[in-house]
C-alpha cells in the first residue's frame, strides 16, 4: 500500500490484517514498513504498509528511495487517494515512474542484442508510427551501444524503447483505492477506475480484497497421496498458467526426476479423474497425484 502521508493506509492496514499499524490524525505516523496478513479465499496474502511517500520522494525527499524500493519488488500495489483530493493520483504515479516502476502495463516487445561487430541492424514486425529507426540510434548511442541487432515486435514510444535498454524497469499490476468515500456526498466522476472505501464504517473492503485477489492472478492447487483423501484445508498458492512440472518442482526437487504420469481431478480435464502430463496446465481447484516411477 503506497500513498501520501495521512490517506488512510494505517487503518485500512489494521483492517484488511492482522497488523496493529499505528495511526493518528497527523501526518508521517508510519515510519517504517508494517508488515501483515490478508486473508481471502483460503489464501493469506502479505500486505506491506509503507511510510507515506511525499513529492520528489524518487529522489530521495523523506526516505522516499527506501519507500519505492520495497514497492518494485511487490506482485502488486494500492495506490491509496483521498477522494477530496484526487490529483495525489499523477503525484505517487510520477514518483513511481521516476524510480522505474511501470504499472499495469506489460513489458515492450522489443530485444536488443548486443554483438560484436557489424554496426546496428533494425527489424520490425509492425509498422512504427510512434519511433523513427533514427530515435533508435540515437538512443542506443546514447548508451555506447554501436553494435546490436534490435527487434521490434510492438509499436514503443522512445522512453518504452529506452526503458528496454535500461532494462531494470519493473512491471507492476496497480489498484487506485478512494479512501474516506463516506466524506462526499456523491462519488466523483474520474478518468481511471478505482475502488471507492470508507474504513472505519467497512465499506469498500469485501470489493477491495476481491479485486487484489484478482489481480494477483492466483490459483488454489491441492495434492493427493495415492489411497488417501486430498487435504482440502491448506492449498498450495500458486500463479495462473502453472504447469504440473511446476507444481512438481514447488513440491520437491527430485519429484519431476521421478515422475511417471499425473491423476488429475478438476475442472482442468474432462474426465474425473484423468492422466495427464507434466506439460499440464492446471486452473483453481484442482487436485493432484503424482504417480512415480
Amino acid at each position: 500500500m503506497i500513498g501520501l502521508p495521512s490517506v488512510g493506509k494505517s487503518t485500512l492496514m489494521t483492517k484488511l490484517t492482522n497488523a496493529e499499524s499505528k495511526t493518528a490524525a497527523y501526518a508521517f505516523t508510519t515510519l517504517k514498513c508494517i508488515p501483515g496478513i490478508m486473508e481471502y479465499n483460503n489464501t493469506k496474502i502479505q500486505v506491506l504498509d509503507l511510510p507515506g511517500i511525499i513529492e520528489g520522494a524518487k529522489d530521495g525527499r523523506g526516505r522516499g528511495r527506501e519507500v519505492i524500493a520495497v514497492a518494485r519488488g511487490a506482485d502488486l500495489i494500492l495506490i491509496l487517494i483521498e477522494a477530496m483530493h484526487p490529483d495525489q493520483r499523477k503525484i505517487i504515479e510520477s514518483e513511481l515512474y521516476g524510480f522505474g516502476i511501470r504499472i499495469n502495463t506489460k513489458p515492450p516487445r522489443v530485444s536488443v542484442a548486443k554483438t560484436a561487430k557489424n554496426g546496428v541492424t533494425i527489424n520490425h514486425t509492425v509498422p512504427l508510427t510512434k519511433i523513427t529507426e533514427k530515435e533508435i540510434m540515437a538512443a542506443l548511442g546514447a548508451y555506447s551501444i554501436y553494435n546490436a541487432n534490435v527487434i521490434l515486435h510492438q509499436d514503443v514510444t522512445i522512453d518504452e524503447f529506452i526503458d528496454v535498454i535500461e532494462g531494470n524497469r519493473a512491471y507492476t499490476n496497480a489498484v487506485y483505492v478512494l479512501t474516506k468515500c463516506d466524506l462526499l456526498k456523491q462519488l466523483p466522476k474520474l478518468p481511471f477506475s478505482y475502488i471507492p472505501i470508507a474504513t472505519e464504517k467497512g465499506i469498500g473492503l469485501d470489493q477491495l480484497r476481491k479485486i487484489a485477489y484478482e489481480k494477483l492472478e492466483l490459483i488454489r492447487v491441492y495434492t493427493k497421496r495415492r489411497g488417501e483423501e486430498a487435504d482440502l484445508t491448506e492449498p498450495m498458492v500458486v500463479r495462473k498458467g502453472i504447469t504440473v512440472a511446476e507444481v512438481c518442482d514447488k513440491l520437491h526437487r527430485d519429484l519431476k526426476k521421478d515422475f511417471r504420469y499425473a491423476i488429475l481431478w478438476g475442472k482442468s480435464v474432462k474426465h474425473q479423474p484423468q492422466r495427464v502430463g507434466l506439460d499440464h496446465v492446471m486452473v483453481d481447484g484442482d487436485i493432484l497425484q503424482v504417480i512415480k516411477r
